[in-house]
Order: structure tokens, then sequence, then C-alpha cells
């Protein structure tokens, strides 16, 4: 197993603003509600949280969408939203920060909403506002990805298990087709579905899922290669929190150990891993150099409250 060398140098800006990163996936808008907690309610044994702020951020594969930005590439957002206040903001949050999209609509979806209450700067409750998409309107989805597809170098799918992305398989069918590097953030026990992908970047317990527990990194190198060799994907990159990440691919393993030297939120970690490798390997590094600079970044934001991204001036310093 070879291990963690000097960081690689980032691609000039000039470089990475000419690269497009096509993002699929399922969209959330995460609501944050800031507030005073002074008492327990007489009502039930639960603080009561008096809201002094609100802020909206931008989350699931909007998410990653931005964190492509961020960094310099540009990105296309394609998904499902409803026609409800939710996706009216998201729209107005992604025109902002210059994303470009091409939305469906369903009118019987509820734009997944993600509703945080923070007291003592603690998150006290989730509330989760979701339901499924219409399979025509993902249909009409898989006519807009042909469409997008040329203008683009790199794709990547960002998978929330939320029902957005039932045509997967196709899609990175064509993707291939074309020529296209795909990325795929995965979800659930079956990742068949990702038959063909270039990369995927589960997280631990999220491999274990599909592969089992593992005993020590031999046991676990015998099921990455044979899930590989099952499903057909080029990579594995896997995210292992204050272990580092490491790539499994057919030059071998690549071990590379956190840098983050305080964690103080996870959310959305693995949305600028993937994105930062996404547009570093639509500028043309290897992935082995992607995976060390995604690192990297993965180590910025966890020192960040919430979904956040890292910058190119962040990620170069």
């Amino acid at each position: 197993m070879s291990t963690s060398t000097p960081t690689p140098a980032l691609p000039a800006r000039e470089l990475l603003a000419a690269r497009r990163v096509l993002v699929v996936g399922d969209v959330m808008l995460d609501r944050y509600w800031y507030g005073a907690v002074d008492r327990i309610s007489p009502e039930a044994p639960v603080p009561v949280v008096r809201v002094e702020r609100e802020e909206e951020r931008l989350g699931g594969a909007a998410n990653v969408a931005l964190n492509v930005r961020t960094l310099g590439a540009r990105a296309t957002l394609l998904t499902v939203v409803g026609q409800d206040e939710p996706a009216r903001r998201l729209r107005e949050l992604l025109h902002q920060q210059g994303i470009e999209t091409v939305l469906r609509d369903d009118k019987q979806l509820h734009t997944i909403v993600k509703l945080r209450v923070i007291g003592r700067a603690q998150q006290l409750i989730r509330v989760d506002f979701e339901n499924e998409p219409d399979h025509e309107v993902l249909g009409q989805m898989l006519d807009a990805f042909a469409e997008q597809l040329p203008q683009h170098d790199v794709v990547l799918f960002s998978d929330y298990g939320k029902g957005g992305l039932t045509h997967i398989p196709r899609m990175i069918e064509m993707a291939r087709a074309a020529g296209r590097p795909v990325l795929v953030d995965p979800k659930g026990s079956d990742y068949r579905r990702y038959a063909g992908a270039s990369v995927i970047t589960p997280n631990r317990s999220e491999l274990a899922q599909v592969v089992g527990a593992w005993r020590g990194e031999a046991d676990l190198l015998k099921k990455v290669e044979a899930l590989r060799a099952d499903i057909g994907v080029g990579a594995v990159l896997l995210t292992r929190s204050e272990e580092g990440m490491t790539l499994f691919d057919d030059s071998g393993v690549t071990h590379e150990p956190a840098r983050a030297r305080e964690v103080f939120d996870v959310t959305g970690a693995g949305d600028t891993v993937i994105a930062t490798l996404a547009a570093l390997l639509g500028a043309g590094l290897p992935l082995p150099d992607a995976m060390r600079l995604a690192n990297k970044a993965g180590s910025i934001v966890v020192g960040k409250f919430g979904t956040a991204t890292a910058s190119y001036e962040e990620l170069a310093a």
C-alpha cells in the first residue's frame, strides 16, 4: 500500500474555469433555525428554542454543484423539484451562485427540505419534508441528460436514495459511450446500478452495507476487489473519516491520512470530496493526485459548520 506523498499542485485557475461538470441527483434545501434556549417546555421535557435567525443553504446534489462552482469549475445541475416555495428558493440560491440548471418539475413532489433547529451551538432536532418524484418526470430527465452530456467534461451522480436517480444505469451507459468519466456518490445496498462507473466514493458504513464488515486491511482489499470485479467500476475511493481515505484501482491501493486538525461538523464533507475530485479529473489531474487534493478539501469543510465548501484559495494555501 502506498501512502501519502506531498500534496500535488492545483491546476491553473484558467484551466479549471474552462471545465464543466454535469451534476445529476437528489437536491434539497437545508434550512437552519438558530435560537436561544433558556427554558424547558411545560408541555413536555424538551427545550424551548426562541428562534432569532434563519438561514438557507443548498443541500444534496445542489451542494455538490456549489462545491464544483466554488472551486472554480463550471457546474450544471440536472434534477427534479416540486412546484412549491422550497423549489423557488432553490432556484434563487442556485442562480445567485452562478450554477447552471436544468430543472424538471413535478407538481406532486414536495421539494426536499431538511430543517435543523440549532440552540447553544448544538443541533437539537432535524425535521425532513419529502416524498418520491413521478416516474414520467424522471423519464424526461433522460432526454435532458442526453442533450447536456456532449457539453460537459465529467458526469457526477449524487445519489441520496430519494428516488431521483431511477435511470442511473442508462445514464452511466450513455456517459461512458461518450467517453466521459463518471463519478458516483452511492447509496443503498445494491451497487450493481452503478456498473461501469469510473469511480464510486462510499464511506465506511455505506461500503460495509454492501460488502459486509471487514477484519483488517487485507480483508478489506479482498472485498473491494471482488466488488470492483462484480460491478465493473474503475476505482473505489473509500472515505474513512479520521482515518483519511483509501483509493483502490488498477494500480493498487493508495492511502491518504486525514488532515483535519479539528472536526467541527462532518455535514456535506462527502459532497466536497466528490465535487473536488470531479473538477480536478476534468482538468486532467491523475486520480491519485485528485484524491489527495480532495482529501485536503474535505479536511477544510469539516472545520466549518453545516453544509460548507472549500475555495480555490483555501485549497491552494
